[in-house]
């Protein structure tokens, strides 16, 4: 079960403009509760006149190999134009501040085992790739790894060194191919956006596309799901395409569907359950928070994750879905942020 803990700033780094790392030290204590595999996110949280607010982020520091856990957690935050976390972040957050942080969650990962990885990311989707690139060059001898990232510019790049110095220490294992869309480079590919098209045609030329054992897309929602396309053109099974969206437009509100005149959820959390009404509009999460306001959440969007909740019984209708796999839809999980009751009784199970 997510719980957040109040955790120490140790470092504040500036990665470009608009963007900043964060380290957070964890205490002894806390190590096994933060524990992570590569490519998961942590939501940090604070309160602003009263109101509760929560982002995600991905942990970009690579998987510790020891068995305690943990001893920092490191997250990159790029400036959201008006948000309310990533200002904060980019202007305030300094060493010796302490801030609340959830236990790491997220299934895009990526467990180390020998084969040829790859991924295509753009912008702040290099943050988990991260973490799953440097976890698996340095765990398994007999992997390797193709980094395909796109970028505006130069200056606006992530974790610029951070990615240098992964290539320094694994010249052979790590090929990285960097596509610039707002600025011409002297070497590599040409500017541009990384398109269906241009994807079709470049990734055959970069390598054995159907060897790849996983391929790892995250970043805007436009270039996921254009490397989606082409990878299942170029014949790549949907099993071996792993994605996590890290920014989608905001959707217009959902007109109402239908439904119950009036409905109930029952949900089980944390080992205890209960039953409430569900008022007029508000997603079945919304129900269980205000009786039950230790229920997982973070983005309220679709796109995280973080309240999958097994459906037991009854049927929901969902959104909008970014964040789980085909997979888990036909296992019967669903986002309780998204999801509204169709039938009278719903039940969910926030435990499995």
């Amino acid at each position: 079960m997510a719980r957040f803990h109040t955790l120490p700033v140790t470092a504040v780094d500036r990665l470009t403009d608009d963007s900043v790392a964060v380290t957070l030290e964890v205490p002894p204590e806390l190590r096994e509760e933060f524990r992570y595999a590569p490519g998961q996110h942590i939501a940090l949280r604070r309160t602003v006149d009263g109101v509760d607010i929560r982002r995600t982020y991905s942990i970009c520091s690579p998987a510790p190999r020891d068995g305690e856990g943990p001893r920092s957690l490191r997250v990159g935050v790029r400036l959201v134009e008006g948000g309310a976390f990533s200002t904060y972040a980019l202007k305030e957050i300094d060493i010796g501040d302490e801030l609340e942080v959830m236990t790491p969650a997220g299934r895009f990962t990526l467990d180390p085992a020998p084969g040829l990885y790859a991924a295509i990311v753009g912008g702040s989707g290099i943050t988990p790739v991260l973490s799953i690139a440097a976890t698996l060059l340095a765990q398994e001898p007999g992997a390797r790894f193709c980094l395909i990232r796109s970028d505006r510019t130069t200056a606006s790049t992530m974790f610029l060194e951070e990615v240098a110095d992964l290539k320094d220490r694994f010249p052979e294992r790590l090929q990285l191919v960097t596509v610039l869309s707002r600025e011409e480079q002297q070497a590599g590919l040409p500017s541009g956006r990384l398109d269906r098209e241009r994807l079709t045609g470049l990734l055959p030329a970069l390598l054995p596309v159907g060897d790849v054992a996983g391929w790892f897309l995250c970043g805007p929602y436009g270039l996921v799901q254009e490397a989606e396309r082409a990878l299942r053109g170029l014949e790549v099974p949907r099993g071996r395409i792993h994605e996590e969206i890290f920014h989608v437009d905001a959707a217009p509100a959902a007109a109402p569907g239908p439904g119950p005149a009036h409905s109930t959820v029952t949900a089980r959390l944390d080992g205890r359950g209960g039953t409430w009404a569900v008022q007029h509009g508000e997603s079945l999460l919304e129900t269980v928070l205000r009786n039950r306001p230790d229920a997982p959440y973070a983005c309220k969007g679709g796109v995280c994750g973080t309240c999958r909740a097994f459906l037991v019984s009854g049927e929901v209708r969902m959104d909008r879905n970014f964040a789980l796999e085909r997979e888990e839809t036909e296992a019967g999980y669903v986002l309780a942020c998204q999801s509204h009751a169709v039938t009278e009784k719903v039940e969910l199970d926030f435990d499995r």
